[in-house]
């Protein structure tokens, strides 16, 4: 019974933090760090999950099956958005199957070998979900444009989109998304298997 709990908490949780997501399109002077953040946070809470129930079921692939779950719920909450006039493209969702998918082989080649699954599995959905998140970018067809035709009354002035900034931070995203997020996730990986020893 704790164990399906956990999964609904957490994959309920990734997907609250995941909603919001694309919001980066509304905030262009900052776009580039909100995309950073939003990834890293995106990889922390799919590799937490995935890890414990791939450790606790033993079975290579359920780290996949927990991506689809946050899939899932994602879809059901942005479709609601969707209905409701939110301008994101729908089908972006799916992007943590694949970087799921790396963690599972990781496990599968390695023999269940948890501190290879921690630190190559860990490595490796840190670097590649940042990479497979800027299918956000691509999919939406002209953040600028969306953010204008969809202000945020409550956002205070100094906050309202104006021309974008790219590079004023740093210069790339990705990289930096997927260096930090690569350090992190091995540790959350690791608390991923930690859970599985209450």
């Amino acid at each position: 019974c704790a164990h399906y709990l956990f999964i609904v908490v957490v994959a309920v949780n990734s997907t609250l933090l995941t909603i919001n997501a694309g919001d980066y399109i509304f905030y262009t002077d900052w776009a580039w760090t909100s995309y950073t953040v939003f990834s890293i946070s995106q990889t922390l809470m799919l590799i937490v999950g995935a890890t414990y129930y791939l450790t606790f079921t033993g079975v290579p692939g359920t780290a996949t099956y927990y991506a689809l779950i946050m899939t899932v719920y994602t879809w059901i909450a942005k479709g609601a958005w969707f209905a409701l006039g939110y301008p994101y493209d729908f089908i972006v969702t799916p992007v943590w199957l694949p970087s799921a998918m790396l963690l599972d082989l990781v496990y599968w080649a390695t023999k269940k070998n948890k501190h290879s699954l921690i630190l190559f599995g860990g490595v490796l959905v840190g670097m590649s979900l940042p990479l497979f998140n800027m299918v956000n970018l691509i999919t939406v067809a002209d953040p600028l444009e969306t953010a204008f035709k969809y202000p945020r009354p409550t956002l205070p002035p100094y906050m309202t989109p104006i021309e974008p900034q790219v590079g004023k931070f740093y210069n790339s995203p990705v990289a930096l998304g997927a260096g930090a997020g690569a350090v992190l996730a091995c540790t959350f990986a690791a608390l991923g298997c930690k859970l599985n020893t209450w």
